[in-house]
């Protein structure tokens, strides 16, 4: 993948996921909406930063063939992203919502447990659109990607 494509993989998958869990909290959560927005993108930028970073050597360590890759292969990839985000985001979400360690690592679990399913599903969804358009596209794709 190269780096635009990250770049453009990455705006995406936080994109879509902003979307879902700022729509979520406003159904299950009483905290102030603009609070939890400028949570949900301070997260958002902080695991863009760790996605870019994390995957690039996830790639060097087990190849860019991503098709080929096994579920198997993709929990590993999604748990190992997600423990890494949880050491960057626990002190974050405390400081901003006021909450105590353990309230913030009940929250944490379950947006990982969210991201992993949503990771694997956004993932393996998005391998293979590429794929598709860049066969459709060919070299007009690759102009935009490379």
């Amino acid at each position: 993948m190269s780096i635009k494509e990250r770049i453009l993989h990455s705006i995406l998958f936080e994109l879509v996921a902003l979307t879902l869990l700022i729509g979520f909290s406003q159904v299950v959560s009483d905290y102030n909406p603009l609070s939890v927005g400028g949570l949900a993108i301070m997260l958002s930028m902080s695991a863009m930063t760790w996605n870019y970073i994390y995957n690039l050597g996830f790639d060097k360590v087990f190849g860019s063939n991503r098709i080929a890759r096994s579920l198997l292969l993709r929990v590993g990839h999604g748990v190992g992203f997600e423990i890494g985000l949880l050491m960057i985001t626990t002190p974050l979400i405390m400081w901003t919502l006021k909450l105590g360690f353990v309230a913030v690592i009940v929250i944490n679990l379950g947006l990982s447990l969210f991201f992993l399913i949503y990771a694997i599903v956004f993932n393996w969804a998005y391998d293979h659109i590429s794929k598709n358009v860049k066969s459709a596209y060919g070299d007009r794709c690759k102009e935009l990607v490379s």
